[in-house]
């Protein structure tokens, strides 16, 4: 068993150093978010993941998982996962992942293994960890092992699909991704495949890019549906009848930390990334979408009330980062409105949060910003009765029309004029 340090309790790290923590490997959460870092010392978590918090509990009681907010010494593996956020300009800030790295220089030693988690521009490891490491003194492949392994993990399945999907592992050589699958293999059940740092640094990022090219057809095909007068979900359910088409539901934008950020890697690094650059536009521009349906639908803004129901960027969990409907929000806050906000997963990013029918009364317009199952046994009599003015807007294909008209509401739908 080894002593690894995880650089980022967050999303990704924290769940895959509880892990690690699982397996008999003495695991120390290293970040400087005080309030994860304590969390995890007294067994309790700050983020919502199913079986995430009785797993951190049991490692911190069996004595295998801790944090700190000081980097560790005397670790056999480095492994980091913090964030890449992009800049204003679109280009990567990929400031924490040299924080981290140089944070490690001075502990590193002959034998140690250091792993970038984090999905970065491909070259990421090359170009900038490589030179940061080089100060070391040790030989790079032989004395100190460096690899890019990046997660496959879906929000809300996290704990299964770190143990049963498979991995990519990119050493900068054969030796560091040898000793890097080894690292792995105690905690993945599926294949682990061997590639270069480069490669698995482009496996991550074209995953998640072809998921935003294909989510930019949908919401693409929304845009047009609207204008030629179809409903765009009752042309993707008979499309896909075809046994070679698979077309994606439109909706109001891509968010997460994943696949509304990494295709402007591809962007930033290549000028033949113009399908890509294109997708990302079309996601990104789904809330002005949305927000020019809502004025539409109340006829301009003249201090209505509307509801938002869900603000994550997707279904069912707790997660804001990029979400497309906070942008939404901060567009419509901007106008002479009102917005009653109801959103059950988040405790601390969304001010005035309320309960679900509180919000509806006297709202002109209700807006199913996210499919939360939350929102799947509305009582639309009793919603009728809430609304001033009975206006329901389906970003998502999610509830009955047919029982939402039943309640004299009138129903819109994204996608459909």
């Amino acid at each position: 068993m080894k002593k690894i340090c995880m650089i980022g309790i967050g999303y990704v790290g924290l769940p895959t150093a509880a892990m690690f923590a699982s397996k008999g490997h003495k695991v120390i959460g290293y970040d400087l978010n005080q309030k994860a870092v304590d969390a995890l010392n007294r067994g309790e978590i700050i983020i919502e993941e199913p079986g995430l918090l009785e797993l951190v509990k049991s490692c911190v009681e069996k004595g295998t998982l801790s944090a700190t907010t000081t980097c560790p010494p005397d670790c056999d593996v480095y492994i980091i996962a913090v964030p890449t956020p992009i800049n204003e300009d679109k280009t990567a800030d990929m400031s924490y992942v040299q924080s981290a790295t140089k944070a490690i220089v001075p502990h590193l030693r002959k034998g140690n293994i250091v792993i970038l988690e984090s999905t970065s521009p491909p070259r990421t490891v090359e170009d900038l960890m490589l030179p940061i490491l080089k100060e070391t003194g040790l030989v790079l492949g032989e004395e100190l092992l460096v690899a890019h392994s990046p997660e496959r993990i879906l929000p809300g399945r996290v704990i299964e699909e770190l143990r049963t999907n498979s991995r990519i592992v990119g050493g900068i050589n054969e030796k560091s991704s040898l000793e890097v699958k080894k690292v792995y293999e105690s905690i993945v059940e599926g294949e682990i495949f061997i590639t270069t740092s480069t490669t698995a640094e482009m496996c991550k990022v074209m995953e998640n890019t072809f998921r935003d090219v294909n989510i930019a057809l949908a919401n693409e095909l929304a845009k047009i549906s609207e204008e030629l007068g179809v409903n765009a979900f009752e042309v993707i359910e008979l499309a896909n009848k075809h046994p070679r088409v698979n077309l994606l539901s439109p909706g109001p934008g891509v968010g997460g930390h994943c696949i509304a950020l990494d295709p402007w890697f591809l962007v930033e690094k290549s000028e033949n990334a113009k399908l890509i650059k294109q997708a990302r536009l079309i996601n990104d521009s789904m809330p002005s979408f949305v927000f020019e349906k809502i004025k539409t639908i109340l006829g301009g803004f003249n201090g209505q009330t509307i509801s938002i129901l869900g603000a994550t960027y997707k279904p069912n969990i707790d997660d804001v980062r990029e979400s497309p409907i906070m942008h939404l929000i901060d567009m419509l806050k901007k106008e002479n409105l009102k917005l009653n906000i109801c959103e059950p997963h988040v405790k601390d990013d969304i001010t005035d949060n309320m309960e679900l029918y509180p919000s509806l009364e006297g709202s002109s317009l209700m807006v199913l910003a996210v499919n939360h199952d939350e929102f799947k046994d509305i009582d639309f009599k009793k919603v009728s009765s809430l609304l001033k003015d009975k206006n329901i807007l389906d970003t998502r294909n999610f509830f009955d029309r047919k029982q939402i008209e039943e309640n004299n509401i009138n129903y819109y739908l994204l996608g459909e004029k």
